[in-house]
């Protein structure tokens, strides 16, 4: 199951919420040039361009599909298609953005201070990832994965480790002047009820289980699924869920 534009963007409002607190939070100055690593269909990066408007700006992805999308809202934009693990860019930047991405790459202890050197001195490297591996919505596929009659194909998967927030603080500090991380809980409203949480997460976390199942057990698994997000995810009198999501947030100043 490849990254889909239409499937993320399905909820769009919601995601890109956090990634305006964020470039929100750049404090860096006279901005000249940034990138958005793991841009997906522009949201972030549109966000970016409103913030720093005369910056020659990029957004990156590793989806042609995501890509198509960016470009078509972002016309007068550079967008590039390559993976965020093997981007060793000439030039350095004044912002480096990367908002629900960085969390699909492994080896956080030398991607961030690698991704800071990619920076101009006093420029920022502003980061948001999802910190819910232990939220009932991932914790759910996993133990689904592990006891439906796919086993043997997804028992195994598992998601590139996250770290606490004190462990980005150590590994960015000694090479940069600042360094500022929070972890903010949103609780999004999905007006879909609990089918809309399935959805949410099939555009997302669910994908690296999905793309390993044909079709029917896809709709299986999917279905397992649902059932336990309902048990997991009481909805409200008029239907809503409030989906809590923690997000970890870096802000790192060369």
């Amino acid at each position: 199951m490849s990254w889909s534009a239409k499937q993320y963007s399905m909820f769009e409002q919601q995601r890109t919420r956090p990634v305006r607190d964020l470039v929100a939070a750049i404090a860096t100055q006279n901005v000249q040039s940034a990138i958005d690593l793991g841009c997906g269909p522009g949201n972030s990066t549109e966000v970016l361009a409103e913030r720093f408007s005369d910056a020659r700006i990029t957004g990156l992805d590793s989806s042609e599909d995501m890509l198509a999308d960016a470009r078509q809202r972002l016309p007068d934009l550079t967008f590039e298609l390559a993976d965020i693990g093997d981007w060793n860019p000439a030039q350095t930047y004044d912002v480096i953005l990367a908002n629900a991405s960085l969390q699909w790459v492994p080896d956080h202890a030398v991607l961030y201070p690698r991704l800071v050197k990619r920076l101009n001195p006093g420029g920022s490297l502003a980061v948001q990832t999802p910190d819910n591996l232990e939220e009932p919505a991932h914790r759910l596929a996993r133990e689904i994965a592990a006891n439906g009659p796919w086993a043997d194909k997804i028992a195994s998967v598992k998601h590139p480790d996250r770290h606490p927030a004190a462990y980005y603080f150590e590994w960015l500090k000694p090479h940069c002047a600042d360094v500022d991380v929070w972890r903010t809980t949103y609780h999004h409203p999905l007006s879909g009820g609990h089918a809309a949480v399935v959805e949410w997460f099939k555009g997302s976390a669910l994908r690296p289980y999905l793309q390993k199942l044909d079709q029917g057990e896809q709709a299986a698994f999917l279905d397992a699924y649902l059932n336990a997000i309902r048990q997991a995810y009481p909805a409200l009198a008029d239907g809503t869920v409030l989906l809590p999501f923690p997000r970890l947030f870096i802000v790192a100043v060369r």
